[in-house]
């Protein structure tokens, strides 16, 4: 049966619209039509005057709900992790892991299939963030757990029967011909913890890779005389750039200046969220180390970053109001781009005929009220 979503404002890619409601079915959407147009089959359902808006789309989610992605590379634990997330709006999500051994590696992308198969609710995918990582810039990432691609590991990145795959590498401690290779194998690249300088990270462009993780953080920074990491993105104007807006991850100063630098639309929020979000607790062990959440982030007992306790809802808000963003800006940069950077931007992260029936309604404060995902509201 077709369901009708009714008296709320639709956010399209024409813009915020009145008096329409969205027809869905098969859990994709079916149409955008006025009132007098709903068929009498439909059941409605009444949106109380709320704003929908597409369902973000987060590409970095080490874990929520007090579950951590390496310590239980499950499909029960992608569950948990979906469900806390699923409640600020995220809608599809790579479960992520940090740098680990390749036998955990292996244990995630096939949780992550068997996750997908089971239909657990928003799984895109897998994100690899590590272990081909640099020491030089490893952040919160155990160092000892970081090796250089061989073909094992190609063989392995290349493995995922169904979603997408995203690898985060540093391209200094690879050759362009094996990023070359990954990309060929349909495994989406991105640069991050890394010490690259510019030289390296043009190459790394050019054979494939196609984003950077987190942008500013944990990589060769722009400066006088070596642009690195962060100066060769600002200089690309098509690779897109995860960024984390919390104000303190990056000043939001410095990401107002980036947003002016490249096209918008190649700009993606993500949160790089960790087992709080979600939780009262804000308390968790991360590979025998205790971090805690300290002003919003979360730190090590010596200080460093260890991902965040954001959730996208927030991250959309912090947009707004730290970046002066549009709400049509960073809703896109929360679900239609980073449904492009993934290759399902005809699929995922608009509201539009033929997309996948994944929504988010929101109150006036922009808080999250209900969520779809492929027209299952939850």
């Amino acid at each position: 049966m077709p369901r009708a979503l009714v008296n709320g404002r639709i956010l399209t890619p024409a813009g915020i619209v009145d008096g329409q409601a969205v027809l869905l079915e098969g859990g994709r959407i079916a149409g955008l039509v006025t009132a007098r147009d709903i068929p009498a089959r439909a059941e409605r359902h009444d949106l109380a005057g709320g704003l929908l808006v597409p369902g973000y789309i987060d590409t970095q989610v080490n874990g929520g709900g007090g579950v951590l992605f390496n310590d239980a590379p499950t499909v029960e634990a992608i569950a948990a992790i979906g469900a806390a997330h699923r409640r600020f709006g995220t809608t599809g999500f790579l479960p992520t892991l940090i740098s680990d051994d390749l036998s955990v590696v292996d244990q995630a992308m096939r949780a992550v299939e068997a996750a997908i198969a089971q239909g657990v609710p928003g799984v895109l995918g897998v994100h690899i963030e590590g272990p081909f990582l640099s020491p030089k810039r490893k952040g919160i990432h155990d160092e000892d757990k970081f090796r250089v691609i061989d073909e094992d590991a190609i063989a392995l990145l290349a493995s995922l029967k169904v979603g997408k795959t995203l690898v985060t590498l540093a391209p200094e401690r690879t050759t362009p011909d094996m990023i070359a290779r990954l990309a060929k194998a349909g495994v989406i690249v991105a640069a991050g913890h890394t010490n690259a300088r510019y030289e390296t990270m043009r190459q790394a462009l050019d054979q494939g890779l196609t984003g950077v993780t987190h942008l500013f953080n944990a990589m060769s920074p722009l400066t006088s005389r070596e642009p690195g990491v962060v100066g060769a993105m600002l200089e690309n104007q098509t690779a897109w750039a995860g960024i984390i807006v919390d104000g303190r991850h990056v000043d939001p100063v410095t990401l107002k200046i980036a947003l002016r630098a490249r096209p918008l639309d190649r700009f993606m929020l993500v949160t790089d969220a960790m087992p709080t979000v979600g939780m009262a607790d804000k308390r968790f062990t991360l590979q025998g180390r205790q971090i805690v959440v300290r002003d919003g982030v979360c730190v090590d007992d010596q200080g460093t970053l260890a991902g965040s306790d954001l959730d996208m809802a927030a991250a959309v808000r912090n947009a707004m109001a730290m970046l002066g963003l549009s709400l049509d800006e960073a809703v896109r940069m929360a679900s239609a781009t980073p449904a492009a950077f993934l290759g399902l931007e005809g699929q995922r992260g608009r509201i539009a005929p033929g997309f996948a029936a994944d929504l988010c309604l929101l109150d006036d404060t922009l808080n999250v009220v209900t969520t779809w995902i492929d027209g299952v509201a939850g």
